[in-house]
This record gives C-alpha cells, structure tokens and sequence, in this order.
C-alpha cells in the first residue's frame, strides 16, 4: 500500500514539473538557489537606465525621446524664452518673436553646447549682461537676423562659432571678443560696422571671418596670425596699406569685391604674398592688374577699368621652372582688347584652365 502511494505521489509531481517546460525544466532549482540568496544583489541582469520623460518639456517646445538633449521651439510663434530643462544641450528658438533674453534664462541648463535665436527680434537693451555666465560649455551661438545694436557682453570663452550677421551693429569696443581664444569663425556681415581697429586681434584661433556687406572705410589694423579666409566685400575700402596681408601666413583666400579700389591705394607687393591661394578683387575702380604672387591660383577682375595685359603682373620673368599656377583668371567687363595679349602670356599662365576676357 506504502509502495502505491509514492508511486502515485511521484506521478502528480511530474505532471506539475510539467508545466514549466515551457521556461525552466529546473524552475525548482532557480527558485531554491533565489530563496537560499534572497538577501543579495542579483547579477542576472543590467538595470536599463530609463528614457527622459516629456513631462520636463515646455508645453510649446518638442523634446524627442531619441534626442532626449535637444529641444526644439523653432517656428511656434513665441514671444518670450520658455525654461529650458537641465539635460538640454542643443536648444533651438529660431523663427519666432522673441525680443528679450532676460537673465536666468539660461541658468538650468548650464550644459548648453548650441544655443540658436536667429530670426527673432531680439534687441541688445533687453539682453541680460549675464545671460551668458552659466554656460561654460556653449560652442556655437546663432543670432543672426536680429535687431541687435551691440555684440553682447559676457560671451563664454568656449565659444567656436559666432553668429551676428543680419544685425544693425555699428561698431563695437575693442573688447568685445576677449578671451575668446577658442573662438574659430566669426560672422559679422550685413550689419553697419564702420570700424573694427584692434578688436580682432586676440582671437588666436579664428580661421573664418566674415564682415562683409557692412560701412568699413578701412581694412581692421590687426587680424589673428591664425586667419585663413577673410571676406570684406560689399564695403566702402579704397586702399590697402602695402604688405598688409603678409602679417598673416596662413591667409589663403581674400574677396575685397565690390569696393572702392584704385591703384593708387594699392602699392605694388600689397597682394604679392606667397600663402594666397584665392584673391578677389572685381567690381572696384582698378585701371590696371596689381602684381600678384606666382602661388596664386584664382584671380577675380571682372567689373573693374583695367585697359592693359601686363604678364609681369603675373610673372617677373618666365622660363622653364618660373611661372604662375593660375588656373581661374577672370577680366570680363573690362577695356582690354583682345589683340592687346602678349605673345608670352601662354608660357607664364601655362597651367591656366579658364580665362575669361
């Protein structure tokens, strides 16, 4: 009778063992090993950190989940600067009518890295002087297509790139930009800038500059050592001091269109420096090509009173291993007769691919 009874009592056993085939055909051993260390940290797994939730998000704001630092209020209409959660790194604004930055609009998100306000109505009385000391992360600041009348003050030192085109500024005090040593590009065109003087001259990392379409009469007095590309078309310059760009080795391409040039304001080696590699000079008052160094490989002249083809423009003297590596020179819109080209302009502009007459 014992016998029966264990034999039955074995036989309802493995119908419920059964059940849990599906997961586990030990499940018991688990669940004695979990009761034996229920005390411990179980190490089955890794917690997966959960996503940011919107509830932090601006009611007028977007907040991606598979961006849970960005946040975009671009486009919506809002007339003042909404809170900015602390996570937030990239915040975009642009496109609306905001017209003030008041201080401790910033102050929660100190992690900012870009911060875009361009195509707002922002104006420089209602910028607060220290919206901008919290953020010792900022790269990159748009404020393009404003109304602002003055480069905001307190700008953070890790800034790479400056916005400021589109603006109404006039001019601006030799410290603006200081401490700025990381600061690599810096737009300024179409404001009103009459004068720049010294203000540039302690960026020592800017590359790109930008302060076209503006009132300058004459040329900054100091650029950075480190400047690779200036442009200062649109502008009202009638000369350029002699030698002035060979105080920076690194500049490769200058555009000076669109000004009031003569030959008189430009001494004979003022563009003859050996780092230039663009150099753009059309719609000015020229009568004649300024010397330009044998480096040179595009050559801008188009829209100027230039009468005469002179190849020692080009080159000093020519034979087998001196010529220039021009290959762009444009002259359309000139007075240059066609018969007037010397018979040894095709040994000195050898490498020349496009010529335009």
């Amino acid at each position: 009778m014992k016998l029966l009874l264990f034999l039955l009592f074995i036989s309802v056993c493995n119908v419920s063992w059964c059940q849990y085939d599906e997961y586990d055909s030990h499940w018991w051993i688990a669940y004695l090993h979990s009761q034996q260390y229920s005390y411990g940290p179980s190490y089955d797994y890794e917690p997966v950190p959960a996503l940011p939730t919107a509830s932090d998000c601006p009611q007028e704001c977007e907040c991606p989940p598979n961006y849970p630092t960005a946040m975009y209020c671009d486009g919506r209409d809002l007339k003042y600067m909404p809170y900015v959660p602390a996570r937030i790194k990239y915040a975009y604004f642009q496109n609306n009518h905001i017209s003030a930055i008041p201080d401790g609009a910033f102050d929660n998100a100190t992690g900012l890295v870009w911060l875009a306000l361009h195509g707002n109505q922002i104006v420089s009385d209602k910028v607060g002087r220290k919206i901008f000391s919290k953020l010792r992360g900022l790269e990159r600041i748009y404020l393009q297509h404003n109304n602002l009348t003055r480069i905001p003050t307190g700008l953070p030192r890790s800034l790479h790139e400056i916005h400021l085109s589109s603006n109404q500024i006039s001019r601006f005090p030799s410290n603006s930009f200081e401490g700025l040593e990381n600061l690599t590009a810096l737009y300024l065109h179409e404001n009103q800038i009459q004068e720049v003087g010294n203000a540039l001259k302690g960026l020592k990392s800017l590359v790109h500059l930008d302060i076209s379409n503006n009132q300058l009469r004459k040329l900054p007095d100091s650029l950075p050592g480190s400047l690779e590309q200036m442009y200062m078309e649109y502008n009202q310059l009638s000369n350029v001091p002699n030698e002035y760009f060979k105080s920076y080795p690194r500049l490769q391409y200058v555009r000076i269109s669109h000004n009031r040039l003569t030959n008189d304001g430009i001494q004979g080696n003022t563009f003859n420096t050996s780092s230039l590699v663009e150099l753009d000079l059309s719609f000015n008052q020229l009568n004649r090509i300024p010397p330009v160094n044998t480096n040179l490989q595009h050559l801008y002249l188009q829209g100027n009173k230039i009468e005469e083809f002179s190849v020692k423009s080009f080159c000093t003297f020519v034979d087998i291993t001196s010529f220039s590596q021009l290959q762009v020179l444009r002259l359309e819109g000139n007075e240059i007769k066609a018969n007037a080209i010397p018979p040894d302009t095709p040994l000195c502009l050898r490498k020349a691919d496009i010529i335009h007459m």
